[in-house]
């Protein structure tokens, strides 16, 4: 049995694509995943399963939310090792810049194609520093996510890939609840 991390892009922000976590809990028994639990309200869900194709558990999860709730929702599932090594890839480690909450990780649901990484990559953005891999786009936005140029709509468009913003202290936590 392994134990994965699935986040949902885009639910209950701004009273669009409300969906409440004990349902989603609920669902997600009903499925058949095991120790199931999420953080916060915007989507972050850790559980257990004897599913191994990450793939198959996005699109199955993705499939069950639209006909349990009537919309669709990007799901991104990663394993705790693989989630592990994104947190741990973080280039990003200044205390300080953590605490006031300037580093965010900006998922990628796929690799996005080289060419679009490398000009992506050698663009600039004020108060913004990212470094991007395969698997994600680390964000130290200095004046803060909410303020930044580089966001997840923005990454989204710039590499084609779809993705899903969380900030560092949500990424920690998600990977203590999967220990």
């Amino acid at each position: 049995m392994k134990t994965y991390i699935a986040l949902l892009r885009g639910i209950n922000v701004g009273g669009k694509k409300r969906l409440p976590m004990a349902d989603l809990r609920a669902m997600l028994k009903d499925m058949g995943f095991l120790n199931v639990k999420t953080y916060i309200q915007s989507g972050n869900v850790v559980f257990q399963s004897h599913k191994e194709d990450t793939g198959g558990l996005e699109a199955s999860i993705t499939e069950h939310i639209k006909s349990s709730f009537g919309f669709e929702v990007p799901v991104l599932v990663k394993t705790k090792k693989e989630f592990e090594n994104l947190v741990m890839g973080n280039p990003f480690t200044d205390s300080g810049a953590i605490s006031r909450k300037q580093v965010y990780f900006v998922l990628l649901k796929k690799t996005p194609e080289k060419e679009r990484s490398a000009t992506f990559g050698r663009e600039t953005y004020a108060n913004e520093d990212f470094t991007i891999t395969d698997h994600c786009v680390y964000l130290l936005c200095k004046a803060g996510y909410g303020k930044a140029k580089l966001n997840n709509n923005r990454i989204e468009g710039k590499l084609q890939v779809e993705a899903t913003a969380r900030n560092y202290g949500t990424m920690v936590k998600l990977l203590e609840m999967a220990s």
